[in-house]
């Protein structure tokens, strides 16, 4: 796999030679290094994306690009979707904020969010700041795709009786 940081050095010294034959300009912003993007996996199913974290740890500054990205893909097609954090053993207290903001961004548009593979220390964290009532979270994946999937009949269904 190749890192953030290599594509970025290659790409601006690709440029950097293209500018001194004038072939092209480039003007680069300052980049914080220490912020690059985050670690993941995304799966395009007919309508939801699975997402799935690929980090030890997720921080408020993840859960914001979380957030974001989302966002962008959203402009693409509107999706619903699943989020696993099978692999993450921590999230710092400031991600809980985006995690409730990224819900309700996802209920109003009309599409489901689920959670799912959370570790027992995870979950007790989403119990602990009163998450798990709020938000759908689920053991295994299969079974976050079955509420993706039943929660879409619902909308249909709802849609049918208006």
């Amino acid at each position: 796999m190749v890192s953030a940081n290599t594509l970025l050095y290659t790409s601006i010294r690709i440029l950097t030679s293209l500018k001194q034959f004038g072939i092209f300009v480039i003007s680069i912003n300052r980049i914080n290094y220490n912020q690059l993007a985050m670690n993941f996996k995304i799966d395009t199913k007919e309508i939801f994306y699975v997402i799935s974290l690929n980090e030890k740890m997720l921080t408020a500054n993840m859960a914001e690009e979380l957030i974001s990205f989302v966002a962008e893909k959203q402009k693409e097609a509107n999706k619903s979707l699943v989020i696993s954090l099978q692999n993450v053993t921590e999230i710092e207290d400031g991600a809980f904020e985006s995690i409730k903001q990224l819900h309700e961004n996802m209920y109003e548009g009309k599409k489901s969010l689920v959670f799912c593979g959370l570790s027992p220390a995870i979950k007790k964290s989403f119990e602990q700041k009163e998450l798990t009532e709020k938000i759908n979270i689920t053991p295994t994946e299969s079974e976050a795709w079955d509420i993706v999937q039943m929660e879409e009949i619902e909308r249909e269904l709802d849609m049918d009786f208006e």
